[in-house]
């Protein structure tokens, strides 16, 4: 076969193959564009009239979700909240399959403003975790995943009520934590019902106003982020944490512990840390506060 068609036939091939990888991640098809015209790349890409609404995104993020594993067999579920309006995603439906109008759109109290086409489907059983978040967070978007990472991150120890980790890079992925932190994420028991849930996840969250997640014991987690990119973002940092630390521990080592070989870094980094608590210290000591106002507080003499 001459060289030119074997590569007109491998090229054809290649396209359509990424394609079905697109099509199957819910992501938007190539299109030609003139590779001088550099300008119409980017009104296709900033056209206004390409925005995404809400619904559509809960379908396009349950069609990725699906596809990593965290939303089959209908489970999962998600919630995105613009201004005081609330989309969620119904509940026991295959999640890959979802279109804008399945979505449920609520007010910001949680009642339903307006139900989908189908009278068959029924309110995600996620609903009052989700306004957990909206409600002490004040969260843009909240994730419910049944990743196997989260379920397994949960038996590591069947006693532990916190999951945690350090000196994992990934960390820097979650909001309000650096590489030498110790990230901790609670555990709670699961229930028969996933509303019943509420309470105890409402209290992890008051008690870990750090964490961005709630991991439920054999079940899966919940991750909320201000909007739906940093949602999005977290889960995935999550799962990544989740892995990383029950494959290190099958290795013999404890990723709750920070390695014996730190290097320079650790030190600078441990240095201008304890300058900037000896600086907020010696501020309120002298009547100051952190931001360079008289402190309130009381200094004894």
């Amino acid at each position: 076969m001459p060289f030119l068609l074997q590569s007109l036939i491998l090229f054809i091939w290649l396209r359509h193959d990424l394609h079905i990888r697109r099509t199957s991640l819910g992501l938007p098809l190539l299109r030609h564009t003139s590779p001088h015209s550099v300008s119409s790349v980017c009104t296709m890409t900033t056209d206004s009239s390409l925005a995404v609404s809400p619904k559509e995104r809960i379908c396009e993020l349950c069609r990725i979700f699906y596809n990593l594993g965290w939303a089959s067999g209908t489970g999962g579920g998600i919630s995105v909240k613009e201004g005081e309006t609330i989309y969620m995603a119904p509940s026991g439906v295959q999640k890959e399959r979802m279109k804008p109008e399945d979505i449920f759109v609520l007010n910001s109290d949680g009642s339903v403003r307006e139900p989908p086409k189908s009278p068959a489907l029924k309110l995600s059983q996620c609903a009052p975790l989700f306004m957990a978040a909206y409600e002490i967070r004040g969260a843009g978007a909240v994730m419910h995943s049944h990743s196997l990472n989260a379920v397994m991150a949960t038996v590591i120890d069947e006693k532990a009520t916190e999951f945690k980790v350090t000196c994992l890079e990934m960390m820097k992925g979650i909001a309000g934590h650096e590489f030498y932190d110790e990230m901790v994420v609670p555990i709670v028991e699961n229930t028969a019902y996933e509303c019943d849930l509420a309470d105890s996840l409402r209290e992890a969250i008051t008690k870990y106003p750090k964490t961005q997640a709630v991991l439920v014991r054999r079940h899966g987690v919940y991750v909320w982020g201000k909007d739906w990119v940093q949602a999005k973002t977290q889960a995935e940092c999550y799962d990544y944490l989740f892995e990383a630390a029950i494959k290190l521990r099958q290795m013999g080592v404890d990723p709750t512990k920070k390695p014996p070989v730190l290097g320079a870094d650790y030190e600078v980094q441990m240095k201008k840390k304890q300058a900037a608590e000896a600086l907020t210290n010696g501020g309120q000591a002298n009547g100051r506060a952190d931001n360079g106002e008289p402190s309130t507080k009381k200094v004894k003499a």
